[in-house]
């Protein structure tokens, strides 16, 4: 059974990669990852907020609204709770890299084009085999518009390829008007891959206090129909590398995302919840489910149920709308 697949140029030996948690932060769980069949792991996030809080540039970004949402300053951890020292980081990620096989790949998260440039570079000299953009802003000033924004995001990008020679991914955001476009120019700016989606943590409130309160919620699985969708859309338009991340919990989840375009399946929250041990439950059920309908190989089946390759492609599209709907039976 042939479960390698090739993700950035990279080529791995199945398409299960650990995406970035607070697993990646001890040695011994990138370990125990690798020896459980993960294929690469993407190390947890460097934060620009971690790199400099005097940033002019940072700070154009962050104080856009008011200093009462997620991403304002104020809003930054203590430093006893949050590593913010982005050399630890480095030493971290160089430290990985000599104790396991697999590929390691970085993860910046930032807004600005300033903050991203040195340390992509500084990643990559760690020994970092690609890095991933994780793409996080709050467009909360209604005076910026939208092609503003994208065209930061292209800018990014643009201005990390031009320091870096490893492969670099961009981990995207939802919520773009057209979704197909923006990975089509990020494609032609150099995306290397694209990982559909990035998980927008969403805040709750505390009817005591009276404040806004951070509020961390583990995935669950009908969010992976959200990727599942799009890649479908977008496998044979881009010629970028894709990843599916967000509600990947079994080896039936693996099988679709390849099965929709995706070259691997990013998993945390199943980690997180159930143990690295279920890593291997999943090569374990794809083994058996491959061998049941005479698949050899992962490549035989990617994009297999893309839009481009199912008989109705349209139900990707609104013209399954009105029949979904009508699909559900009440039992009023």
């Amino acid at each position: 059974m042939d479960f390698s697949t090739t993700y950035l140029g990279l080529k791995l030996k199945n398409p299960i990669v650990a995406s970035a948690s607070p697993l990646s932060q001890n040695i011994d769980s990138v370990k125990a990852m690798e020896e459980a069949g993960a294929a690469a792991v993407v190390v947890y996030s460097l934060f620009e907020e971690q790199i400099t809080h005097e940033s002019g540039e940072l700070d154009h970004y962050l104080t856009y609204g008011s200093e009462s949402y997620a991403e304002a300053i104020n809003y930054f951890p203590e430093q006893g709770d949050f590593p913010s020292d982005p050399y630890h980081y480095l030493d971290h990620l160089a430290n990985l890299k000599k104790s396991v096989k697999i590929p390691i790949i970085g993860s910046l998260n930032g807004v600005s084009k300033g903050g991203w440039i040195r340390y992509a570079k500084n990643i990559e000299d760690a020994g970092a085999d690609a890095l991933e953009l994780n793409l996080y802003y709050i467009a909360a000033n209604p005076a910026v518009s939208s092609q503003a924004i994208e065209d930061m995001y292209i800018d990014t990008l643009k201005a990390v390829k031009e320091i870096v020679k490893i492969p670099v991914a961009v981990k995207l955001s939802p919520f773009f008007t057209s979704m197909s476009n923006m990975a089509k120019r990020f494609n032609e700016a150099g995306a290397d891959g694209l990982v559909l989606f990035n998980r927008f943590y969403q805040p709750d409130f505390d009817l005591d206090k009276l404040e806004v309160v951070p509020n961390l919620v583990l995935s669950t699985n009908w969010e992976m129909r959200l990727p599942l969708r799009w890649i479908a859309i977008l496998y044979g338009n881009v010629k970028s590398s894709l990843a599916a991340t967000s509600g990947i919990h079994s080896y039936e989840d693996v099988l679709k995302v390849i099965m929709v375009g995706a070259d691997v399946a990013m998993i945390a929250s199943e980690l997180l919840m159930n143990g690295i041990g279920r890593i291997q439950d999943m090569l374990k059920g794809m083994a058996k489910w491959m061998e049941e309908n005479e698949y050899a190989s992962i490549e035989i089946m990617k994009g297999s149920m893309s839009q481009k390759s199912v008989v109705n492609p349209a139900a990707f599209e609104r013209a399954n709308y009105m029949k979904t709907l009508q699909s559900y039976k009440t039992l009023l």
